[in-house]
């Protein structure tokens, strides 16, 4: 068995990591995860014959050499190894974890810290207890500060990647009705995410808290370094927490606030509704703690464009669409048809997909979102899936049990300067409607 300072020494000669075998490439190291339906192990010899300089895995009957390193566990060793990795970094780590606006939040702080900074961020969605130490483990030398997302749906794994990752600050965007399968309740949520500082707090960690966020103030109760930030009308006061400006929110959202210099920035994003604004607030106020000049964070801002089906305001024809199906619960689900509601524009139609991961939750919450869409007063409610069959009937309403069957029937509509609210859970795959 290798230890893992010897482990460590071949990593930094072969610091690309690949866990999928039909993505290996040579000289990298293959680690042999396992999962539910698959086993790495079975696929150690064809990386190996694909060009992997090594294949790390833990069942001895498919060692065939010295380019087969055995381990205990693959998947405790790949974390182990990150997290080797991070500690030769005397450098800030800001984890962000959140029940809504992780990536949108985390991809924005991350264009802020690098245009002053050498900054490495979490690719994507890679928050789990695989993305994450893949990220710490292509942190290349020279690097100043890193932003890591940390995603959860169960308690203690907020927990564990804050060992792996071992943050020196970090971020709870907001605590909302997600993934309450796996969570039980709301108070799980609150549990699970707190998480995070609960490590700030025992490791003398600095907390980014927003006062305008249910709960976040409450449960950092117990960390004594804390930055406090809110949406104001005064940007340039000198006195704490750090007040942000909301100018505008329709159609993008506009904000002013004041750089570490003591200058007013006004910002023009790219991002629509002010359920956007939190996370642009957050974005300059990390800037200016970590003295970003503002122009920077200004810049890195307004460069900013969202993509991924992530907030996307697209124009195809006379028609407009809000394109936001990377994800969906409640909170979010809730904030998008509000933001909608206030659109200009006669001719709205929302289409609606399900809301997955919420378990006994799900009838509850799906029938609170059509109510909800109901009171806006659209002129159409389009919903897709079964989640949605929660028994309210209207004329309004034209339901569609999957999206392939919902395109079919929007290919042979004739709508002309019409508004539409395109929101789901990713799994429902709303986004076909975009495509020829």
């Amino acid at each position: 068995m290798h230890s893992l300072q010897q482990l460590y020494k071949i990593y930094l000669q072969h610091t690309n990591v690949i866990t999928d075998s039909r993505k290996v490439e040579p000289g990298c190291l293959f680690f042999a995860l396992k999962g539910e339906n698959f086993n790495g192990n079975k696929f150690a010899a064809q990386a190996i014959e694909n060009g992997a300089a090594y294949a790390i895995i833990d069942e001895a009957d498919f060692q065939q050499g010295e380019q087969y390193i055995l381990v205990e566990d693959v998947l405790s060793t790949l974390q182990k190894l990150a997290r080797h990795h991070r500690q030769q970094f005397p450098i800030p780590v800001i984890a962000i974890t959140g029940s809504n606006g992780k990536t949108t939040t985390k991809e924005l702080i991350s264009a802020v810290l690098s245009s002053h900074y050498k900054a490495h961020c979490t690719k994507g969605n890679f928050n789990n207890h695989i993305g994450v130490p893949l990220t710490l483990l292509a942190m290349p030398p020279g690097t100043e500060v890193a932003v890591i997302e940390m995603g959860a749906n169960h308690k203690n794994e907020i927990d564990l990647l804050c060992r792996i990752a071992e943050p020196t600050h970090g971020l709870i965007t907001n605590i909302g009705s997600a993934h309450l399968e796996g969570f039980g309740s709301i108070d799980g949520v609150k549990e699970a995410k707190s998480e995070l500082y609960h490590y700030l707090a025992s490791h003398k960690g600095v907390a980014f808290i927003n006062q305008d966020e249910d709960f976040l103030t409450e449960l950092a109760k117990g960390i004594k370094w804390k930055i406090f930030y809110k949406k104001g009308e005064s940007p340039l006061s000198d006195r704490l927490p750090f007040e942000v400006q909301l100018i505008s929110d329709t159609p993008f959202v506009k904000i002013a606030f004041a750089s570490h210099k003591g200058k007013y920035i006004s910002v023009n994003s790219h991002l629509i509704g002010a359920y956007n604004f939190n996370n642009i607030m957050t974005a300059a106020v990390l800037g200016t703690y970590f003295k970003v000049p503002g122009q920077k964070v200004k810049a890195a801002i307004e460069k900013y464009v969202p993509a991924n089906n992530r907030s996307q305001l697209l124009y195809i024809g006379t028609n407009t669409f809000i394109l936001d199906a990377y994800n969906a619960n409640p909170t979010s689900m809730g904030n998008a048809l509000s933001h909608f509601s206030k659109i200009a524009g006669n001719k709205k139609i929302a289409i609606l997909g399900a809301m997955r991961e919420l378990g006994k939750y799900s009838e509850g919450e799906h029938r609170k979102v059509l109510r909800q869409a109901l009171q806006y007063g659209f002129e159409k409610i389009i919903t897709v899936c079964e989640e949605f069959e929660v028994g309210i009937n209207d004329r309004k309403i034209i339901h569609f049990k999957n999206a392939q069957q919902l395109k079919k029937w929007f290919k042979k509509q004739n709508f002309n300067n019409a508004h539409f609210l395109i929101k789901g859970s990713r799994s429902v795959g709303l986004e076909i409607l975009m495509e020829p």
